[in-house]
């Protein structure tokens, strides 16, 4: 069982830098770039193509996140550190988990694409400063939850 726990965690670690490290790429180097360029309708294709493409990506490693995470709670038995504060990372984990699972499976196909593409022609403007406000939120707190998840996983509980 060990060694399963181990190749656990290696999946999870890889998958949360693959998935974070991108959503970091996308917030701080692709929307500004994108949103440089001239023409609205420029703008909305370039960013539709990079997002689209990183967004296949996104969803798989938040499946692999969540796969080696929940494995891991269950190999070690972990389910009661939910009812201690300092292990506040845990329940981060799983509501950035929960809300990035939410927007790339549910929100972004179903209603965030369309009102992408009607806002990007109405006011480019808005919309992108929007899209990156929202992008530095997440980016924040996801960033909040591994220094967290790091500090907490080896003993430094913040309290």
């Amino acid at each position: 069982m060990m060694e399963y726990l181990t190749l656990a965690r290696v999946i999870h670690v890889l998958a949360v830098v693959l998935w974070i490290g991108g959503m970091a790429m996308v917030t701080t180097v692709i929307i500004p770039a994108v949103k440089n360029m001239n023409s609205p309708r420029e703008r909305m294709e370039a960013f539709e193509k990079i997002e689209g493409r990183f967004s296949l990506q996104a969803k798989i490693t938040t499946f692999l996140t969540a796969l080696s995470g929940f494995f891991m709670l269950y190999a070690m038995d972990a389910w009661e550190r939910f009812l201690y504060p300092q292990f506040w990372w845990l329940h981060a984990m799983v509501l950035i988990w929960l809300l990035f699972t939410v927007v790339l499976f549910f929100l972004e196909p179903f209603i965030l694409h369309g009102l992408f593409k009607k806002y990007a022609i109405i006011n480019p403007e808005k919309t992108f400063n929007f899209i990156q406000r929202s992008h530095w939120v997440l980016l924040i707190l996801s960033l909040l939850t591994i220094l967290g998840a790091v500090a907490g996983s080896h003993g430094w509980y913040f309290f």
